[in-house]
């Protein structure tokens, strides 16, 4: 079976237009989950205990904010933001505008904000990188009520090009080969 966002079936770089919306699945969080998560990678009292947490800032059980962004990450990869080759980032910020709470809904919805090719220096065509393009996106992990509990804007996110616009000469896809024709 071919999963959202793998070569077969995803989007690449000339498939995006600035302002194109991409609306991911469902996740709904719960107090074990949240608690669990904490235990591994966060060990805050206000992620961890209940009753702690409602002597918090948070006045009561709250998702760490990186469980919050590690939830987007797989909606996004399983059903909200399908590029061909994946998902990768090279930069951005987030922020967390409120807490995730247990029985809040979590969904994703991305926005291409521009679409630019690298600009690769000559001789640089077997770089890895080489074979990537980006555009800036922005996401927005929303709870239930539809309110945003993790923003996250990207400087750029690595997009492949088809394969179908490989080199015919060299067989890479951002060729810096004078014997090209492109």
């Amino acid at each position: 079976m071919t999963q959202p966002g793998t070569m077969a079936n995803g989007l690449f770089l000339e498939d995006l237009r600035v302002g194109q919306r991409f609306s991911s699945g469902e996740h709904t969080i719960d107090a074990a989950q949240i608690m669990a998560f904490a235990a591994q990678f966060d060990p805050q009292p206000f992620h961890l205990d209940g009753e702690a947490a409602t002597a918090t800032l948070f006045g009561g059980l709250a998702a760490s904010g990186w469980h919050t962004a590690a939830i987007t990450m797989k909606l996004l990869v399983e059903s909200g933001l399908p590029l061909g080759g994946g998902i990768i980032g090279s930069g951005g910020e987030i922020s967390w505008p409120k807490p995730t709470r247990p029985g809040d809904t979590l969904s994703v919805v991305s926005e291409i904000k521009e679409v630019n090719p690298v600009t690769l220096a000559a001789g640089s065509r077997h770089d890895p990188r080489a074979q990537r393009d980006a555009q800036p996106a922005g996401r927005d992990a929303a709870d239930s009520h539809s309110e945003a509990c993790c923003s996250q804007t990207h400087d750029r996110c690595a997009c492949d090009l088809t394969p179908a616009f490989r080199c015919y000469y060299c067989d890479h896809q951002l060729c810096a080969n004078a014997a090209c024709p492109a």
